[in-house]
């Protein structure tokens, strides 16, 4: 078999798309043959480019001989000449417009239905995100396999650790990772909060706040290792790769109550109110009391998560879209 794959993800981001999109290719690789298919560089204009023209005209055309076109995030082009199919990370952008700029709320309004709908395939990598396509864009259940995201392999307890008392926060910084709270309930906790991730469009208060910017594999497994436990209380998430990196190198996780994110910690985790940041704090507490317990169960949640199993059942959406 043949697939066509969009690699622009790993253009534009280091973050929890670009990990999905190249854990992704190296499970195919040897498993299909594949083609990898990109345009432009991950500037703000060239990305514009490549929403409004690469992926409606252009990359079905360079998919064409493909048996298989995977788009594996919902960008992607509104008629296909090859059968598509279609990962959904996630729809906060229709959920939660307001948290976006004006391009990606536009852009995504008018053209994340109209992918759908081309899809023959979908993939959600949460029941909590099948669920959002069932709800918002009335996507029929059955047209959609969950199929969730591994850590990244080699991620493991032992290893170098970063020095200092700190909890660790790992996103962009943008308003649905809800870091203002983060920061406060480390403050009540009297404890300093580290955050990894690329600047996006949101901020983070600099009291008692460091903020690391983007970070190399090796750098976040050192990171995670030495943290008292990774605080997570995103307000919309469609998975949460970090809980499961963290929970990979043996360290607990403080992270929201509901959504895809308790899915994911699969009861290995703490659980809060991410709009109060009284019950964070609170959760950083209680990981410390529990740190054994929950190093011991988040090893054995994240050993659930393999990418042999992703890309076998990613085959099976393949030949399903390609009858």
């Amino acid at each position: 078999m043949k697939v066509a794959l969009d690699v622009s993800p790993l253009r534009l981001t280091r973050a929890g798309s670009a990990r999905y999109v190249g854990g992704l290719r190296e499970a195919l690789r040897g498993q299909v043959e594949l083609e990898e298919l990109a345009w432009g560089g991950g500037g703000r204009a060239t990305a514009a480019a490549r929403d409004a023209l690469w992926y409606p005209l252009a990359l079905p055309r360079g998919a064409r001989g493909a048996d298989v076109l995977h788009c594996p995030t919902f960008r992607g082009p509104f008629r296909s000449p090859v059968p598509l199919v279609v990962t959904v990370l996630d729809l906060a952008v229709l959920r939660h417009p307001d948290l976006f700029n004006r391009w990606n709320r536009t852009y995504s309004r008018l053209a994340v239905p109209r992918v759908i709908r081309a899809a023959r395939r979908l993939i959600a990598i949460s029941e909590f995100t099948k669920r959002e396509l069932v709800d918002l864009l009335g996507v029929e259940p059955e047209r959609v396999t969950v199929i969730g995201v591994p850590p990244k392999p080699g991620l493991t307890p032992d290893g170098p650790r970063a020095d200092g008392e700190y909890v660790l926060a790992v996103g962009t910084l943008e308003p649905r990772k809800n870091l203002a709270r983060a920061a406060e309930a480390a403050a009540r906790a009297g404890v300093e909060l580290r955050v990894a991730g690329a600047r996006g469009w949101g901020a983070i208060s600099a009291n008692g706040v460091t903020w690391l910017g983007e970070v190399d594999d090796d750098e976040l497994a050192r990171l995670l290792r030495g943290a008292r436990a990774l605080v997570y209380p995103s307000l919309y998430e469609g998975f949460g790769i970090p809980i499961l990196e963290a929970m990979s190198v043996g360290t607990p996780v403080v992270t929201s109550r509901g959504g895809s994110t308790e899915e994911v910690a699969g009861g290995a985790a703490v659980l809060v109110d991410p709009l109060d940041p009284a019950s964070i704090a609170a959760g950083l507490d209680d990981a410390d009391r529990r740190r054994d317990e929950l190093r011991t169960l988040g090893l054995e949640r994240a050993r659930a998560f393999a990418w042999d199993d992703v890309a076998a059942r990613t085959l099976h959406v393949y030949r399903e879209a390609a009858r």
